[in-house]
């Protein structure tokens, strides 16, 4: 009962349940795990735009989550979404000492909080 309730409230309310999208890309050399979970994007905008990357050369697979999966090396809290007003986590995954390229970039360009869970 108290689910439904929330589900209710929600709905009415015109707020979502929170949504990720996990994107795994690979090129010849290059593997990349990122996990996107959405803060203020539209979302339709989200599944039909933010979580469909076009990368040149590379095959991407793209699975929908209510939440991104533990077991990242870093988390980009509150990062912008260059020229709009839209906000999302970003979760990363594999090579931890990427974080070196990853924390700079999240915190200057994305205007985000860099988090080592």
């Amino acid at each position: 009962m108290r689910l439904l309730l929330l589900s209710l409230s929600l709905a009415l309310s015109g707020q979502a349940l929170a949504e990720a999208c996990t994107v795994h890309s690979r090129a010849e050399r290059v593997e990349v795990r990122i996990c996107q979970e959405n803060r203020s994007i539209p979302a339709k905008l989200f599944r039909e735009g933010f979580c469909q990357p076009q990368l040149a050369g590379q095959t991407t697979e793209v699975s929908f989550t209510e939440h991104c999966p533990q077991g990242s090396f870093g988390i980009c809290r509150e990062a912008r979404v260059e020229g709009t007003a839209y906000h999302q986590d970003i979760h990363y995954y594999g090579i931890a000492s990427d974080a070196r390229y990853l924390k700079p970039s999240c915190e200057s360009r994305s205007k985000g909080q860099w988090i080592a869970p």
